[in-house]
Protein backbone atom coordinates (compact mmCIF):
# COMPACT_ATOMS: atom_id res chain seq x y z
CA UNK A 1 0.00 0.00 0.00
CA UNK A 2 1.06 3.21 -0.94
CA UNK A 3 1.44 6.13 1.53
CA UNK A 4 0.38 9.74 1.07
CA UNK A 5 3.45 11.52 0.63
CA UNK A 6 3.89 15.31 1.66
CA UNK A 7 3.82 18.52 -1.21
CA UNK A 8 6.74 20.57 -0.69
CA UNK A 9 5.59 24.23 -0.36
CA UNK A 10 6.21 25.94 -3.36
CA UNK A 11 8.49 28.71 -3.16
CA UNK A 12 6.92 32.16 -3.98
CA UNK A 13 7.73 33.72 -6.53
CA UNK A 14 8.52 37.26 -7.10
CA UNK A 15 8.92 40.03 -10.41
CA UNK A 16 12.80 41.72 -10.76
CA UNK A 17 12.82 45.29 -11.86
CA UNK A 18 13.85 45.20 -15.57
CA UNK A 19 13.47 48.00 -18.24
CA UNK A 20 9.90 48.95 -19.45
CA UNK A 21 9.98 47.59 -22.56
CA UNK A 22 11.66 44.36 -22.11
CA UNK A 23 9.25 41.44 -20.20
CA UNK A 24 9.67 41.29 -16.55
CA UNK A 25 11.52 37.95 -15.99
CA UNK A 26 10.35 35.67 -12.92
CA UNK A 27 12.72 34.47 -10.05
CA UNK A 28 12.15 30.88 -9.40
CA UNK A 29 13.58 28.30 -6.72
CA UNK A 30 16.03 25.69 -8.45
CA UNK A 31 14.00 23.16 -9.12
CA UNK A 32 13.33 19.77 -7.20
CA UNK A 33 11.34 16.87 -7.57
CA UNK A 34 7.67 16.93 -7.31
CA UNK A 35 6.52 15.06 -4.37
CA UNK A 36 3.37 13.67 -5.45
CA UNK A 37 1.04 12.71 -2.65
CA UNK A 38 -1.03 9.47 -3.28
CA UNK A 39 -3.83 8.16 -1.74
CA UNK A 40 -4.32 4.72 -0.10
CA UNK A 41 -3.80 1.94 -2.81
CA UNK A 42 -3.01 3.95 -5.50
CA UNK A 43 0.10 2.34 -7.75
CA UNK A 44 2.71 4.50 -7.99
CA UNK A 45 3.20 6.97 -10.82
CA UNK A 46 5.62 5.90 -13.50
CA UNK A 47 7.19 8.30 -15.66
CA UNK A 48 9.05 8.74 -19.28
CA UNK A 49 13.01 8.60 -18.34
CA UNK A 50 14.07 12.27 -18.98
CA UNK A 51 10.66 14.03 -18.29
CA UNK A 52 10.46 13.34 -14.15
CA UNK A 53 7.84 15.17 -11.90
CA UNK A 54 9.86 18.47 -10.46
CA UNK A 55 8.05 21.10 -8.60
CA UNK A 56 8.91 23.74 -11.96
CA UNK A 57 8.23 21.38 -14.78
CA UNK A 58 4.53 20.65 -13.01
CA UNK A 59 3.98 24.77 -12.50
CA UNK A 60 4.92 25.10 -16.14
CA UNK A 61 2.54 22.56 -17.31
CA UNK A 62 -0.82 24.19 -14.70
CA UNK A 63 0.40 27.51 -16.63
CA UNK A 64 0.04 26.40 -20.34
CA UNK A 65 -3.05 24.18 -19.43
CA UNK A 66 -5.17 27.11 -18.04
CA UNK A 67 -3.39 29.58 -21.07
CA UNK A 68 -5.90 30.28 -23.82
CA UNK A 69 -3.19 31.63 -25.50
CA UNK A 70 -2.58 28.27 -26.59
CA UNK A 71 -5.55 28.20 -29.05
CA UNK A 72 -5.55 30.23 -32.60
CA UNK A 73 -7.48 33.30 -31.10
CA UNK A 74 -7.50 33.43 -27.68
CA UNK A 75 -10.53 31.88 -26.75
CA UNK A 76 -10.31 28.60 -25.10
CA UNK A 77 -7.61 27.08 -23.18
CA UNK A 78 -7.09 22.88 -21.95
CA UNK A 79 -9.00 24.18 -18.88
CA UNK A 80 -12.20 25.45 -20.93
CA UNK A 81 -13.13 21.97 -21.77
CA UNK A 82 -11.62 20.15 -17.94
CA UNK A 83 -12.88 21.67 -15.58
CA UNK A 84 -11.09 21.32 -12.00
CA UNK A 85 -14.78 20.48 -9.98
CA UNK A 86 -15.65 18.24 -12.41
CA UNK A 87 -12.98 15.99 -11.84
CA UNK A 88 -11.49 17.41 -15.01
CA UNK A 89 -14.38 16.57 -17.55
CA UNK A 90 -16.93 18.66 -19.01
CA UNK A 91 -20.23 19.86 -18.44
CA UNK A 92 -21.68 19.47 -22.07
CA UNK A 93 -21.57 16.67 -24.68
CA UNK A 94 -19.47 18.03 -27.23
CA UNK A 95 -17.55 21.07 -26.00
CA UNK A 96 -16.95 24.01 -27.94
CA UNK A 97 -13.67 25.16 -30.00
CA UNK A 98 -12.79 28.23 -31.61
CA UNK A 99 -15.73 30.36 -32.78
CA UNK A 100 -17.93 27.76 -31.21
CA UNK A 101 -17.44 24.72 -33.55
CA UNK A 102 -18.47 21.45 -31.27
CA UNK A 103 -15.87 18.66 -31.20
CA UNK A 104 -15.57 15.32 -32.11
CA UNK A 105 -16.55 13.51 -29.20
CA UNK A 106 -16.98 14.39 -25.12
CA UNK A 107 -14.14 15.21 -23.43
CA UNK A 108 -13.47 12.60 -20.76
CA UNK A 109 -12.24 13.38 -17.44
CA UNK A 110 -8.60 13.55 -16.66
CA UNK A 111 -8.59 11.77 -13.42
CA UNK A 112 -5.74 8.96 -13.04
CA UNK A 113 -4.69 9.43 -16.59
CA UNK A 114 -1.17 8.88 -14.90
CA UNK A 115 -1.89 5.20 -15.18
CA UNK A 116 -3.38 4.92 -18.59
CA UNK A 117 -1.89 3.07 -21.47
CA UNK A 118 -3.01 5.40 -24.25
CA UNK A 119 -4.96 8.00 -24.74
CA UNK A 120 -8.51 9.14 -26.62
CA UNK A 121 -11.56 7.05 -26.29
CA UNK A 122 -10.46 5.11 -29.55
CA UNK A 123 -6.40 5.13 -28.22
CA UNK A 124 -5.11 6.50 -31.04
CA UNK A 125 -2.20 8.53 -29.11
CA UNK A 126 0.19 6.63 -27.08
CA UNK A 127 1.88 9.00 -24.52
CA UNK A 128 0.64 12.30 -22.94
CA UNK A 129 3.52 13.75 -24.32
CA UNK A 130 2.48 13.39 -27.99
CA UNK A 131 -1.83 13.75 -26.65
CA UNK A 132 -1.25 17.30 -25.87
CA UNK A 133 -0.60 18.12 -29.63
CA UNK A 134 -3.96 16.79 -30.57
CA UNK A 135 -6.56 19.43 -29.15
CA UNK A 136 -3.83 22.22 -30.11
CA UNK A 137 -3.95 21.38 -33.59
CA UNK A 138 -7.44 20.14 -34.20
CA UNK A 139 -9.62 22.50 -36.34
CA UNK A 140 -12.71 21.95 -34.23
CA UNK A 141 -10.76 22.42 -31.19
CA UNK A 142 -7.81 25.10 -30.81
CA UNK A 143 -6.81 25.16 -34.47
CA UNK A 144 -3.59 26.43 -33.73
CA UNK A 145 -0.21 25.27 -34.09
CA UNK A 146 2.67 24.49 -31.29
CA UNK A 147 5.17 26.30 -33.36
CA UNK A 148 3.20 29.20 -32.99
CA UNK A 149 1.78 28.62 -30.02
CA UNK A 150 5.48 28.27 -28.45
CA UNK A 151 7.07 31.56 -30.65
CA UNK A 152 4.19 33.41 -29.19
CA UNK A 153 4.96 32.60 -25.63
CA UNK A 154 8.78 32.39 -25.31
CA UNK A 155 9.45 35.67 -23.94
CA UNK A 156 6.29 36.24 -21.82
CA UNK A 157 6.53 35.65 -18.03
CA UNK A 158 5.73 33.70 -16.60
CA UNK A 159 6.74 30.82 -18.83
CA UNK A 160 9.67 32.27 -20.20
CA UNK A 161 11.73 31.37 -16.89
CA UNK A 162 9.98 28.81 -16.10
CA UNK A 163 10.79 26.96 -18.83
CA UNK A 164 14.41 27.38 -18.81
CA UNK A 165 14.61 26.14 -15.26
CA UNK A 166 12.66 23.20 -15.57
CA UNK A 167 13.86 22.16 -18.83
CA UNK A 168 17.11 23.91 -19.41
CA UNK A 169 15.97 25.44 -22.43
CA UNK A 170 13.55 28.36 -23.67
CA UNK A 171 9.75 27.54 -24.40
CA UNK A 172 9.56 25.28 -27.25
CA UNK A 173 6.80 22.29 -28.71
CA UNK A 174 9.21 19.75 -26.57
CA UNK A 175 9.13 21.65 -23.72
CA UNK A 176 4.79 22.56 -23.94
CA UNK A 177 3.74 19.01 -24.60
CA UNK A 178 6.09 17.60 -21.80
CA UNK A 179 5.21 20.16 -18.86
CA UNK A 180 1.25 19.94 -19.67
CA UNK A 181 1.86 15.80 -19.94
CA UNK A 182 3.70 16.60 -16.27
CA UNK A 183 0.85 18.57 -15.12
CA UNK A 184 -1.69 15.94 -16.15
CA UNK A 185 0.10 13.12 -14.42
CA UNK A 186 -0.52 14.82 -10.77
CA UNK A 187 -4.44 14.37 -11.26
CA UNK A 188 -4.54 11.41 -8.87
CA UNK A 189 -8.17 10.61 -7.78
CA UNK A 190 -8.40 8.11 -4.68
CA UNK A 191 -9.83 10.24 -2.45
CA UNK A 192 -13.54 8.95 -2.02
CA UNK A 193 -15.74 7.44 0.56
CA UNK A 194 -15.04 4.14 -0.99
CA UNK A 195 -11.75 4.40 -1.37
CA UNK A 196 -11.94 4.68 2.75
CA UNK A 197 -14.10 1.88 2.62
CA UNK A 198 -12.32 -0.34 0.37
CA UNK A 199 -9.26 0.15 1.05
CA UNK A 200 -8.68 1.44 4.77
CA UNK A 201 -11.35 -0.49 5.92
CA UNK A 202 -13.88 1.94 7.25
CA UNK A 203 -17.02 0.20 7.30
CA UNK A 204 -18.63 3.29 8.61
CA UNK A 205 -17.60 5.31 5.36
CA UNK A 206 -20.42 3.86 3.14
CA UNK A 207 -23.98 3.83 4.32
CA UNK A 208 -26.11 0.46 4.18
CA UNK A 209 -27.09 1.34 0.89
CA UNK A 210 -24.21 2.75 -1.00
CA UNK A 211 -23.08 -0.83 0.40
CA UNK A 212 -25.98 -2.71 -0.84
CA UNK A 213 -24.70 -0.87 -4.08
CA UNK A 214 -21.05 -1.96 -3.78
CA UNK A 215 -22.47 -5.63 -3.97
CA UNK A 216 -24.33 -5.56 -7.22
CA UNK A 217 -21.62 -3.66 -8.75
CA UNK A 218 -19.17 -6.51 -8.19
CA UNK A 219 -22.18 -9.44 -8.57
CA UNK A 220 -21.37 -11.67 -11.45
CA UNK A 221 -25.24 -11.00 -12.37
CA UNK A 222 -24.42 -7.54 -12.94
CA UNK A 223 -20.90 -7.94 -14.47
CA UNK A 224 -19.62 -4.40 -13.86
CA UNK A 225 -16.17 -5.76 -12.92
CA UNK A 226 -15.49 -7.46 -16.00
CA UNK A 227 -14.33 -4.16 -17.59
CA UNK A 228 -14.78 -1.74 -14.84
CA UNK A 229 -11.50 -2.93 -12.22
CA UNK A 230 -8.50 -2.27 -10.48
CA UNK A 231 -7.66 0.78 -9.16
CA UNK A 232 -9.23 3.41 -11.47
CA UNK A 233 -12.46 1.33 -11.81
CA UNK A 234 -11.36 0.84 -15.69
CA UNK A 235 -9.21 -1.74 -17.34
CA UNK A 236 -8.69 0.32 -20.11
CA UNK A 237 -9.94 -1.91 -22.67
CA UNK A 238 -11.91 -1.31 -26.12
CA UNK A 239 -15.39 -2.80 -25.86
CA UNK A 240 -18.20 -2.29 -28.07
CA UNK A 241 -21.39 -1.86 -25.85
CA UNK A 242 -24.06 -1.48 -28.58
CA UNK A 243 -25.20 1.75 -28.48
CA UNK A 244 -26.08 2.01 -32.02
CA UNK A 245 -25.77 -0.44 -35.29
CA UNK A 246 -24.25 1.70 -38.09
CA UNK A 247 -21.09 3.64 -36.41
CA UNK A 248 -20.81 5.60 -39.16
CA UNK A 249 -20.19 8.85 -37.88
CA UNK A 250 -18.01 8.03 -35.31
CA UNK A 251 -16.40 4.36 -35.81
CA UNK A 252 -14.01 4.37 -32.30
CA UNK A 253 -10.83 2.05 -32.59
CA UNK A 254 -11.83 1.27 -36.07
CA UNK A 255 -10.15 4.62 -36.89
CA UNK A 256 -6.84 4.07 -35.56
CA UNK A 257 -6.68 -0.25 -36.57
CA UNK A 258 -9.12 -0.03 -39.55
CA UNK A 259 -9.89 -3.66 -38.65
CA UNK A 260 -13.67 -3.82 -39.01
CA UNK A 261 -13.85 -6.32 -35.50
CA UNK A 262 -12.92 -2.31 -33.59
CA UNK A 263 -16.23 -0.63 -35.57
CA UNK A 264 -18.25 0.64 -32.19
CA UNK A 265 -15.49 -0.35 -30.17
CA UNK A 266 -14.39 2.27 -27.12
CA UNK A 267 -12.15 2.60 -24.23
CA UNK A 268 -13.20 1.78 -21.31
CA UNK A 269 -14.07 4.86 -19.09
CA UNK A 270 -13.09 5.06 -15.32
CA UNK A 271 -15.78 5.30 -13.08
CA UNK A 272 -14.23 7.58 -10.43
CA UNK A 273 -16.34 10.55 -9.70
CA UNK A 274 -18.88 9.51 -12.21
CA UNK A 275 -21.51 11.31 -10.51
CA UNK A 276 -19.56 14.80 -11.73
CA UNK A 277 -18.65 13.70 -15.21
CA UNK A 278 -22.21 13.77 -17.11
CA UNK A 279 -22.89 13.80 -19.28
CA UNK A 280 -21.68 10.31 -20.73
CA UNK A 281 -20.39 8.13 -23.43
CA UNK A 282 -18.48 9.00 -25.68
CA UNK A 283 -20.80 11.19 -27.52
CA UNK A 284 -22.27 12.08 -24.63
CA UNK A 285 -25.53 10.80 -25.74
CA UNK A 286 -27.32 9.58 -22.43
CA UNK A 287 -27.35 12.78 -19.44
CA UNK A 288 -28.19 10.44 -16.51
CA UNK A 289 -27.19 7.34 -14.83
CA UNK A 290 -30.32 6.08 -14.86
CA UNK A 291 -29.76 5.72 -18.50
CA UNK A 292 -26.33 4.33 -18.21
CA UNK A 293 -27.73 1.38 -16.11
CA UNK A 294 -30.85 1.14 -18.14
CA UNK A 295 -28.92 1.06 -21.40
CA UNK A 296 -26.45 -2.06 -19.71
CA UNK A 297 -29.60 -3.91 -18.05
CA UNK A 298 -30.97 -4.59 -21.95
CA UNK A 299 -28.20 -5.57 -23.03
CA UNK A 300 -27.29 -2.95 -26.16
CA UNK A 301 -28.28 -3.64 -29.66
CA UNK A 302 -27.23 -6.42 -31.44
CA UNK A 303 -24.62 -4.66 -33.51
CA UNK A 304 -22.11 -7.37 -35.07
CA UNK A 305 -19.42 -6.29 -32.63
CA UNK A 306 -21.17 -5.85 -29.20
CA UNK A 307 -18.69 -7.58 -26.46
CA UNK A 308 -19.96 -10.94 -24.90
CA UNK A 309 -19.76 -9.24 -22.07
CA UNK A 310 -22.79 -7.20 -22.62
CA UNK A 311 -25.62 -9.50 -20.97
CA UNK A 312 -29.00 -8.45 -20.19
CA UNK A 313 -30.14 -8.34 -16.43
CA UNK A 314 -32.72 -7.32 -14.42
CA UNK A 315 -32.55 -4.66 -11.77
CA UNK A 316 -35.41 -3.31 -9.53
CA UNK A 317 -35.80 0.08 -8.59
CA UNK A 318 -34.73 -0.47 -5.14
CA UNK A 319 -31.11 -2.07 -6.74
CA UNK A 320 -31.04 0.82 -9.59
CA UNK A 321 -31.08 3.28 -5.98
CA UNK A 322 -28.25 1.06 -4.25
CA UNK A 323 -26.36 0.96 -7.42
CA UNK A 324 -26.49 4.84 -7.67
CA UNK A 325 -25.96 5.62 -4.55
CA UNK A 326 -22.63 3.31 -4.51
CA UNK A 327 -21.89 4.86 -7.99
CA UNK A 328 -21.54 8.75 -6.06
CA UNK A 329 -19.63 7.57 -3.44
CA UNK A 330 -16.53 7.53 -5.75
CA UNK A 331 -16.50 11.16 -5.91
CA UNK A 332 -13.33 12.08 -4.70
CA UNK A 333 -13.50 14.70 -1.57
CA UNK A 334 -10.88 16.79 -1.96
CA UNK A 335 -9.76 18.34 -5.18
CA UNK A 336 -7.60 16.48 -7.92
CA UNK A 337 -5.16 19.40 -8.66
CA UNK A 338 -2.08 19.20 -6.29
CA UNK A 339 -0.38 22.21 -7.65
CA UNK A 340 -0.65 25.34 -5.24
Amino acid sequence: MNRPRILPFLACTALVVACAKDPAPVEVAADQPFELELPPGAPDVVTPEGNELTVNRVALGKALFNAKAVSVDGSISCASCHHADQAFSDVVALSLGVDGTPGFRNAPSLANVAYHPWFFRDGGVPTLEMQVLAPIHDVAEMRSNINDVAASLRNVEPYATLSQVAYGRELDPYVITRSIACYERTLISGWSRFDSFWYEGDSSALTSTEQQGWALFSSPALGCMNCHNGFDLSDHSFQNIGTEMAYTADPGRFRVTIIEADRGKFKVPTLRNIALTAPYLHDGSMTTLDQVIDHFASGGQPHPNRSSLMQAFTITTGEKTALIAFLQSLTDQRSLDQVP
